[in-house]
């Protein structure tokens, strides 16, 4: 036999009165492929591997002693894999070292598995978050859960009522929406992931339990089933339910803990959805409270206004107007325009309080004088941050053909009459602004408005808006009242219109503080009936 190197530690013949150093696995073979030694590592690893003979396995080993020179080889060998090292020596032998990877091997694996989860949830996540929409937010978890989880997944939200909203995802890659009336109940483990509660282990759930409303068309006999809470703020944002046809294998432990992990992503999700959706419900229906009021001929005398916001994303904020039709408190009809210190939503809470208290002074309104000292203690006794406001109050009523008003200003520019023949005079007006001093005083004026006159009532965001050439010239006073002088005759929808339309032209792309304007007009040609003319303010957004 061959006297092979006394490092290697090889077989019988060569280890009499000495120990086995080499660490590994080592196999000796000729130039043929006939083992020549073996250690005793390689012996037991080996057991086929005899001196003489042709190295038959590890069969990815022979072929590597066959064809020399390729990438360093490796295979399994029984239930563990190994990498071989092919060391040369003399008389043409080769020493094949076998070190086991098999650790190795299966941390990589599992780094490369949790690397793959990880990017899965972190696209999941940019995914779901995508969109504040529920429905959608249901549908992107029904595909998700459908193309990396399961064959199918089934969606459930959380919503109290005895329908239970339902987004499938088919195997098919099909998704289709519904709502079920079904009891949770018929779902094993489905009450209590709507409830919150920790999923029930897959292996405790019995697949053909699965109602028929459960399992999509043509998936055929379910093999597995996972029912996972979907966790939301404080309570369950609904439910995920993984289908897997027969033939697949079962729900592990680690993948039901992945799923675990996806759930808890998509439950919030779905959960800030639906928060975004009652809040924008709530901020909708307080918005809807704040908005300039649609106008209309009141006791046949024109109403017509405009509004734009300082920003021009807001829909509201300290401008506002309102028209209070007469009734049995009141024999006149009240109109109001006012001006919030502050922009935004801030502002437009103000206003409407202020809008608030106003309608419930109405049946004052026969006295200004009085109704103003009273929003101004009403504003001052709220305490906190000092707000302050500047009005004008306009009472109206028909004497004839003509419309009779009563101008009161508070701190605010005095409404301006815009005569038939293109005149325009400032009404004798003028008062204290509202909410800051203890005590107001007020002087109104009384009109008369021909038939096709007007009275404009502005804000100061109409004479301060910056523009023209420089950007930097304010529309100012005399302005107005050239753009007014063109206007005698035009009903009040017409005024409103040219006055914004200069305004929005003298402004441009520049900023700008909050714009509104009422005009009230005596109709032409007799009195109109008391119908809606459809002249909301026109708002520029």
């Amino acid at each position: 036999m061959t006297t092979l190197p006394d490092d290697l530690g090889t077989g019988p013949a060569t280890q009499a009165g000495r120990p086995a150093a080499a660490p590994f696995p080592v196999v000796v073979l000729d130039a043929s492929g006939h083992v020549v030694d073996v250690n005793i590592p390689a012996a037991a690893l080996l057991p086929d591997a005899r001196p003489g003979e042709p190295l038959a396995a590890p069969a990815w080993l022979a072929e590597a002693h066959r064809a020399p020179g390729a990438a360093t080889p490796s295979g399994p060998v029984g239930e563990r894999f190994f990498a071989a090292t092919a060391s040369p020596l003399d008389g043409g032998l080769t020493a094949w070292w076998l070190q086991d990877e098999t650790v190795e091997r299966t941390l990589t694996a599992e780094l490369e598995a949790e690397r793959r989860r990880a990017r899965f949830l972190a696209e999941a996540s940019s995914a779901l978050l995508a969109s504040l929409n529920l429905e959608r937010c249901m549908e992107v978890t029904a595909r998700l859960a459908a193309e990396h989880l399961a064959d199918a997944a089934v969606v459930i939200a959380q919503t109290g009522a005895r329908r239970l909203p339902v987004v499938v995802r088919d195997q098919r890659g099909r998704v289709t929406r519904s709502s079920v009336a079904a009891a949770p109940e018929s779902v094993p483990g489905l009450d209590e992931a709507l409830q919150g509660f920790p999923p029930v282990p897959p292996r405790w759930i019995d697949p053909a339990t699965a109602p028929a409303w459960l399992i999509p068309e043509e998936f055929g006999p379910v093999g597995a089933m996972a029912v996972t809470p979907l966790p939301g703020h404080g309570l369950s944002a609904g439910a995920l339910i993984l289908l897997r046809r027969a033939r697949h294998a079962a729900f592990d432990a680690s993948e039901a803990e992945f799923a675990g992990l996806f759930a808890a992503r998509a439950g919030a999700a779905m959960s800030a959805a639906r928060l975004y959706a009652e809040q924008n419900q709530v901020a909708d229906t307080l918005m809807r409270a704040l908005l300039p009021p649609t106008l209309r001929h009141v006791e046949g005398t024109e109403f017509a206004g405009g509004y734009r916001a300082s920003v021009d994303t807001d829909r509201v904020g300290g401008d506002f107007y309102d028209v209070h039709p007469p009734g049995e408190d009141c024999a006149e009809t009240l109109a109001v325009l006012g001006d919030v210190a502050g922009k935004g939503l801030d502002a437009a809470v103000i206003t409407g309080r202020i809008r608030s208290t106003l309608h419930a002074l109405r049946p004052m309104a026969d006295d200004h004088g009085r109704m103003l000292r009273l929003l101004n203690n009403a504003m001052r006794s709220e305490g906190g941050r000092v707000r302050f406001a500047t009005l004008v109050l306009a009472s109206a009523h028909r004497e004839g053909s003509a419309v009779a008003l009563r101008l009161t200003s508070a701190g605010h520019p005095p409404p301006l009459i815009v005569r038939r023949d293109g005149t325009v005079e400032e009404a004798d007006t003028g008062g204290t602004l509202i909410g800051v001093l203890p005590e107001i005083t007020s002087r109104t004026a009384h009109v008369r408005l021909a038939p096709g006159e007007t009275c404009l009532l502005y804000t100061d965001g109409v004479t301060e808006a910056k523009g023209g050439p420089l950007g930097d010239v304010q529309f100012g006073e005399d302005r107005l009242k050239r753009a007014l002088a063109e206007c005698g005759g035009l009903p009040a929808a017409a005024v409103v219109e040219r006055v914004q339309m200069l305004t929005d032209a003298w402004i441009g792309g520049g900023r700008h503080d909050d714009i509104a304007v009422l005009a009230i007009t005596a109709p032409r040609g007799g009195v109109p009936g008391d119908v809606d003319t459809a002249t909301r303010g026109s708002r520029t957004v």
